[in-house]
């Protein structure tokens, strides 16, 4: 089985104001289920936001976690 490559924007040029998880995942580097049990659970270092079902998580919240100006 083969992982999905994301290909990422840098935070820096970021256009939009929420990541999906995938992408979320990528830039902090940490698994895809670690950032859906941080919204489960609620106690992660950032919050998602939902949109019809579906978790986004911030770009400013991932760059302001990451200490991206």
């Amino acid at each position: 089985m083969t992982a999905k490559v994301v290909q990422l924007t840098p935070l820096e040029f970021e256009p939009r104001a929420a990541l999906p998880t995938p992408e979320a995942a990528a830039h902090l580097n940490r698994a895809q289920q670690t950032l859906r049990l941080w919204a489960c659970l609620e106690n992660g270092p950032i919050r998602p936001i939902r949109v019809n079902g579906r978790l986004a998580w911030r770009v400013a919240d991932i760059k302001a976690l990451l200490g991206v100006q």
